[in-house]
């Protein structure tokens, strides 16, 4: 009987060491998503942006399936654009901030003087850019720092993020897939800035694109990167590249 006793106490230690090392820990809780935040001058922990040449200056798109529109990403030029559009951003709180059109090219003085007066400007012409809705790049350039600073936490638009642009009696809904560097001392970046195609001059453009641009005057600065032209830009703005996905009726 003490033999039979010893195997039973041995067989029951046995069966509480193995519920003992199980890997069952019960519900995993997710972390709560991050919040976005543009860091500030003495927080950045933006690397030092690169020449356009540079494989890091652009992130290459991914090949994922569009976006389903609500009616057709596909549209014709305006026959007759207003001289003002209305811009919506709901992930930077934005709600139909005006936009101006104007001849001539990014940051320019006109387009400065624009931007300074309070609203967001858009280049067209050869060195500017296309309309809301038409094939080719609507370019959006706004402040960051000063003025009502439209633009502050743009830097933080994700892709996937909505840009909705009120052009007459439609809505244009472009998707942001994308973000660039431009650099104001190189000319090469600039034209890559106005594009057909965002990024790739001498393509030509086959669907409604959109560049959004602002300065990165805070991620400059953190580097040490203080020059700046006579219109008071910084070398370096962060464009956010979208492209258009769905229309409708405003």
């Amino acid at each position: 009987m003490p033999g039979w006793s010893r195997l039973l106490i041995a067989a029951a230690a046995v069966a509480v060491a193995t519920a003992c090392s199980s890997t069952d820990t019960g519900p995993v809780t997710q972390a709560p998503a991050e919040r976005r935040t543009t860091p500030s001058p003495t927080s950045a922990a933006t690397p030092t942006p690169t020449s356009e040449a540079s494989p890091t200056t652009e992130a290459t798109p991914e090949a994922t399936p569009e976006a389903t529109p609500e009616t057709s990403a596909e549209t014709e030029p305006q026959a007759s654009e207003p001289r003002r559009s209305f811009v919506s951003i709901p992930e930077l709180g934005m709600s139909e901030f005006p936009v101006v059109r104007y001849p001539g090219s990014p940051d320019d003085a006109p387009g400065t003087a624009l931007q300074n007066a309070g609203e967001m400007a858009s280049p067209r012409g050869p060195r500017g850019g296309v309309g809301p809705g038409e094939v080719g790049n609507f370019i959006v350039t706004g402040h960051r720092l000063t003025g009502t600073a439209p633009l502050r936490y743009s830097p933080s638009l994700r892709r996937g993020d909505r840009i909705s642009v009120r052009s007459g009696d439609t809505v244009f809904v472009y998707e942001v897939r994308r973000t660039r560097w431009t650099s104001f001392r190189e000319p090469a970046s600039l034209r890559a800035q106005r594009a057909e195609v965002p990024g790739r001059p001498g393509e030509t453009a086959t669907r409604a694109m959109i560049t959004l641009s602002t300065c990165a005057t805070l991620e400059d600065h953190a580097v040490g990167n203080y020059w700046s032209d006579e219109f008071d830009n910084p070398e370096h703005r962060i464009d956010k590249i979208g492209v258009l996905v769905a229309t409708r009726p405003a």
